[in-house]
């Protein structure tokens, strides 16, 4: 298929009976809450989540726990369109009180638990939320030094007052959601995702993956992800079917739960897939209906292995925090190892220039970041798609390829990491007077970060890790250091990264 020439499939229908409850003809109404409205009508004891501990809450008890706290929300006077910051690890009391915070209108800005002062400090100063959820005082520390106004609550909010407020009344062009998404200058920015583009995404998948009430997800994923949270937990809520929580991946769990909650899927990270793998238990994977995997490209060569062991071939997807879900491997047809499959119902693809740069549009897809006139302009064409600043190829029979990346951005464990970031805490260290920061190819992480180094004497990979503990989430620290005498740069003095990447023979260690 030419560059430039769309690739799109058939308009967001509904799907079989089992359907969610969304009704794409409820046109401004329709919204995530009122169809978990629906679910609580039609099963009420059946289960929706359950813990590490095999605890269940059942639909009904999620939306008392929810009305409750979004009283307390509102005793706070909290109100509909005010930010609420949450971080912490997945539990009960932190899957209550998002969707509580949804159901009362309010915008969540999921956060990374592993974000240090500097990077909280510019979440809470650009976004500005009223409130925050965390389960963790040094987080809470750094929240308040950033903006002391900001009301601090652990995921159980146990705060005395509490009203009855009306709910689920946010029209769906209302904001549900601001992702911080990283970029290859400056700092992140707020995409804002509606309850629309939420809700198309949702439906989407629940189409395409035949998700219904009958199926069961391990969610080891975090709810500061768009993986994790607007996929896994979202959509677990949407079908209709039940989740089982787990704050942390370890595949010792992971096979426990899929044999002891009788589980029909598993989403997960490539880093993830490496490890299972790898462990003798793998062959009990047999018993799931479906694995997806994405946030990052999963190596064809462990989807084969991985096909081999388990008889399972994964389905490998695409989606941005600025876009939800885009595109999959189909469940009932091909699923292609090294692609991410065709676009979703309701998604459009092209491809344009040279390289081939992915444009998309579709109800899924943001209108803008927040507060940020400029890099909107930036981020669409004159016709309104969507630049996703990702490379890829359209194969023979419509399969799209991610070939690369237009912008710098490292996807390392399935997180965004971007290199001025890095480079600039590196370049805090005293003996460090130059830092280059690029992606490197890594069969367990996807991508792992590296970083040149013009330094006064050769610094070890453990010393920087300790160095930038202090400034900087563990995941975005370089894996492998290249000490170099001078970095190669153009005529006007710009670093040439592809040159870093050409194998030029200088010093080095990795850990």
């Amino acid at each position: 298929m030419s560059a430039g020439q769309p690739l799109k499939t058939s308009i967001l229908h509904h799907g079989p009976e089992d359907a969610s409850g969304y009704d794409p003809t409820a046109g401004g109404r329709a919204t995530p809450p009122r169809v978990w409205a629906h679910h609580v009508l039609q099963r009420p004891a059946q289960a929706c989540l359950i813990d590490s501990s095999g605890r269940c809450m059942t639909w009904s008890e999620l939306e008392t726990a929810s009305r409750t706290v979004a009283g307390r929300f509102a005793a706070l006077r909290l109100q509909p369109g005010d930010r609420i910051l949450i971080s912490a690890q997945a539990s009960f009391d932190l899957a209550v009180a998002h969707v509580a915070s949804l159901r009362l209108g309010l915008v969540v800005v999921p956060t990374n638990v592993a974000y240090r002062a500097g990077e909280i400090a510019h979440v809470v100063s650009d976004a500005r939320p009223r409130a925050a959820i965390v389960d963790d005082e040094q987080r809470a520390d750094f929240i308040s030094r950033a903006d002391a106004s900001v009301l601090l609550m652990n995921p159980a909010v146990d705060v005395a007052e509490t009203t009855d407020p009306e709910l689920d009344l946010v029209s769906s062009d209302a904001p549900a959601l601001i992702g911080y998404t990283s970029g290859t200058t400056g700092r992140p920015k707020g995409a804002v995702l509606t309850h629309a583009n939420l809700l198309a995404s949702l439906e989407a998948l629940r189409v395409a993956w035949r998700w219904s009430p009958a199926d069961r997800l391990v969610l080891a994923l975090p709810l500061f992800h768009m993986h994790g949270l607007g996929v896994g937990f979202h959509g677990t809520l949407h079908a209709g079917g039940s989740a089982v929580l787990l704050p942390q991946f370890e595949p010792q769990v992971i096979f426990d739960a899929i044999k002891v909650h009788q589980a029909t899927l598993f989403f997960g990270v490539p880093t993830m897939y490496h490890r299972l793998v790898a462990d003798l238990r793998v062959s009990e994977l047999e018993a799931l209906r479906l694995c997806v995997s994405g946030s990052a490209a999963l190596p064809a060569e462990l989807h084969k292995k991985f096909e081999a062991i388990t008889g399972q071939r994964i389905v490998e997807r695409y989606g941005m925090t600025e876009t939800a879900m885009l595109v999959s491997n189909p469940v009932e047809a091909e699923r292609r190892p090294g692609t991410v499959g065709v676009p979703l119902p309701g998604v459009e693809v092209r491809l344009q220039g040279q390289p081939a740069e992915i444009e998309v549009r579709g109800p899924n897809v943001f209108s803008g970041y927040w507060e940020r006139p400029e890099a909107n302009q930036d981020a669409f064409t004159e016709d309104h798609w969507f630049r996703t600043g990702d490379l890829g190829e359209i194969d023979e029979a419509g399969y799209l390829r991610i070939v690369g990346r237009a912008k710098e951005l490292i996807i390392s464990g399935g997180y965004n990491v971007y290199p001025r970031e890095v480079e600039d805490a590196l370049c805090l260290h005293p003996e460090i007077s130059e830092a280059a920061v690029v992606g490197a190819s890594s069969s367990e992480w996807g991508e792992q970060v590296e970083a040149y180094l013009v330094c006064s004497r050769k610094i070890e990979v453990q010393e920087t890790k300790a160095f930038l503990s202090e400034h900087l989430a563990s995941y975005k620290s370089p894996r492998a250091l290249y000490w170099v005498e001078a970095l190669p740069r153009n005529a006007l003095g710009k670093v040439q990264k592809h040159r870093l990447r050409e194998g030029q023979v200088w010093p080095d260690h990795t850990d």
